[in-house]
């Protein structure tokens, strides 16, 4: 018998809803303050550097967009509601902050090939505050990150801004004090590096929950083990386990149990067992032992 699953909307949690919409916000205003510096002072790096922490508030905004979404009620047709949008734009984010890395690693290389001197004074200033405005939002987003893979997106590029005016400043510094010109390449190049394999594993990740493999927070050997444990259950099999956000798990399994007095214990065990390890929603058929072609549902 067909069913569709009637799940709650996530809540978004309204520190964090608060979080994006300030970062949006102070990053937004530094994006304006950054071009008109640009448009006054003639600097084409500035000008350029708005743009790119346009894309910020872009992938920020991706991000906020992304929890609304997951907000909504589930439909006869997205029977999930809209969840999976956190997964797919935590994959855009990405693949965004890949881009982002090949722009840094190309203007690298140019300025090996052309090395160019220090900015002015008003440059370094606007650098510096790029410093705050992007440490202040990486610093917001940092608590966060480690429980949700789409806002470890907007972390990672955030975090990724402010390495790069860090490295601005810094090599700013050593040119003026040394006037070693190549510094300031070398310190882009560490940056990529580092960004790099922070971007790939969020890539990894978010690519592999858009293909429905088992979450990373999800242990399989553990659960197939608590299965096996449990009194009652003779044999099971076709257990699947997805993501459903990047908050939420769910998990289908069959079981062939011995007695059909024992089914709701199991079941009981067996949801309980699943949300221990992660998996909030779980559907799980019984079958009496014996009789294969007999089932009887019990989610």
């Amino acid at each position: 018998m067909a069913h569709i699953h009637s799940h709650g909307s996530a809540h978004v949690p309204g520190s964090l809803n608060a979080v994006f919409i300030i970062c949006i916000i102070i990053n937004l205003l530094f994006v304006l303050t950054e071009a008109s510096v640009g448009f006054i002072y003639n600097s084409l790096g500035l000008l350029s550097d708005a743009g790119h922490n346009l894309g910020d508030v872009f992938s920020l905004g991706l991000s906020l967009f992304a929890f609304r979404m997951s907000k909504y009620h589930s439909t006869k047709h997205f029977t999930y509601g809209y969840k999976k949008s956190t997964i797919l734009v935590s994959l855009a984010n990405a693949i965004i902050l890949l881009i982002a890395i090949g722009a840094i690693l190309i203007e690298s290389i140019y300025k090996f090939k052309h090395p160019e001197p220090v900015s002015g004074e008003a440059v370094s200033w606007t650098a510096g505050v790029g410093i705050l405005v992007n440490g202040i939002t990486a610093w917001l987003l940092m608590k966060q990150q480690k429980q949700d893979l789409n806002v470890r997106g907007a972390f990672l590029h955030m975090a990724m801004d402010t390495l790069v005016s860090m490295g601005v400043v810094i090599s700013g510094i050593i040119i003026m004090l040394t006037g070693f010109m190549m510094i300031d390449t070398l310190i882009s190049l560490g940056i990529v590096v580092v960004i790099f394999f922070s971007t790939w594993r969020l890539l990894k990740e978010s690519l592999y929950l858009s293909l429905d493999a088992v979450p990373e927070n999800v242990n399989l050997e553990h659960i197939e083990k608590h299965i096996a444990d449990i009194s009652g259950i003779e044999s099971w099999h076709h257990l699947h386990i997805w993501a459903v956000s990047t908050t939420e798990n769910a998990a289908t399994l069959h079981v062939v149990i011995q007695n059909l007095q024992q089914m709701e214990s199991i079941k009981k065990a067996l949801k309980t067992m699943f949300r221990n390890e992660g998996v909030q929603h779980s559907t799980i058929e019984c079958e009496l032992s014996g009789t294969p072609c007999s089932e009887i549902q019990c989610s």
